[in-house]
């Protein structure tokens, strides 16, 4: 994919075609992820069969719904959801600049992980623009709480999550994944690690119209009696973990910028993923806006430099 000058935007160097179903919808879709110019950022062009289109940009404040998955748009129009596993690629590869045309309400879910989206990514291979990545630095901690659940972003020298979940089964009980993450951490212990659910929860899904694309394909299910039904077993001992990370990554990554400090949670998801990156953007005196001085193929905590407000281009709340 050549020499990466992380702190330049990326885009593809050519399209990359992909279709599966739709984890809830159970519906076939179709993406095509296209090269696109400088500070485009991530934009979802929804084709319909009319040929008419809607566009969505994929920053926080489109978030629409945080149910089960994260959506952009109005779940009563125009959206696109479970866009998490697509974006945690696009921000773990370093993709500033992508436009995803589909023909459906749902991004894929191919294998339940970000697998198949990283490969599809290196065959189209990456270029940089001659135009400077910003990278959101926190600068004071921030917090959100929801009933036993909390999250928050608090300064660090570098990128770092620190996930944990307390589940009430046996086979995933309390695990932690805590790291500094770049792409050969999140390719080697994070792109892998599939989405999962209780087959408990099962009829309930389907009765609200959600999981009609899940199977052993895409899912790993734990039965009644808190065992693991898919016949090869976990890809990690507490993949669990490991795919909530994931998902943590593709739902900050709406920030529309990478970045510096640490995002801890306890007993998160989607919606506290979303809540605590609002609280983060809507208080402006707790991050600031930076970028590197000069090209370069390495960055470092201490090359950067603040930029002006005005100059964050299409991720702002």
């Amino acid at each position: 994919m050549g020499t990466k000058l992380l702190g330049y935007q990326a885009t593809l160097c050519e399209e990359a075609h992909l279709s599966g179903v739709g984890v809830h919808s159970g519906q076939p879709v179709s993406i095509s992820l296209l090269p696109a110019a400088p500070n485009t950022g991530v934009k979802f062009r929804r084709i319909y069969g009319d040929g008419t289109t809607a566009e969505l940009q994929a920053v926080a404040g489109q978030v629409g719904a945080t149910d089960l998955c994260t959506m952009l748009g109005d779940p009563a129009g125009a959206h696109v959801s479970t866009i998490e596993h697509l974006m945690a690629a696009f921000w773990a590869l370093g993709l500033d600049n992508v436009i995803v045309e589909i023909d459906g309400n749902e991004v894929p879910i191919m294998d339940g992980s970000s697998r198949v989206f990283i490969e599809a990514i290196d065959e189209a291979g990456i270029t940089h623009h001659a135009v400077k990545r910003r990278y959101v630095r926190i600068k004071k901690t921030v917090r959100v709480e929801i009933g036993g659940s909390w999250a928050e972003f608090r300064p660090h020298q570098g990128t770092r999550f620190e996930v944990v979940i307390d589940f009430d089964s046996p086979i995933i009980g309390r695990q932690e994944f805590k790291s500094e993450i770049d792409e050969d951490v999140f390719r080697d212990e994070l792109s892998t690690a599939r989405t999962f659910g209780f087959m408990k929860d099962v009829e309930r899904l389907w009765a609200s119209g959600h999981a009609l694309g899940s199977s052993l394909e895409n899912s790993v299910v734990i039965s009644d009696d808190h065992t693991v039904i898919n016949r090869e077993g976990l890809r990690f001992r507490d993949e669990f973990v490991r795919h909530k990370t994931l998902d943590a990554v593709g739902d900050l990554a709406l920030a529309g910028a990478k970045f510096i400090g640490c995002y801890a949670s306890y007993r998160g998801g989607h919606r506290l993923n979303a809540a605590a990156l609002k609280a983060l953007l809507t208080d402006r005196s707790a991050y600031e806006v930076v970028e590197t001085p000069e090209m370069q193929e390495h960055v470092f905590t201490g090359d950067f430099v603040a930029v002006a407000a005005h100059a964050q281009g299409p991720w702002a709340l």
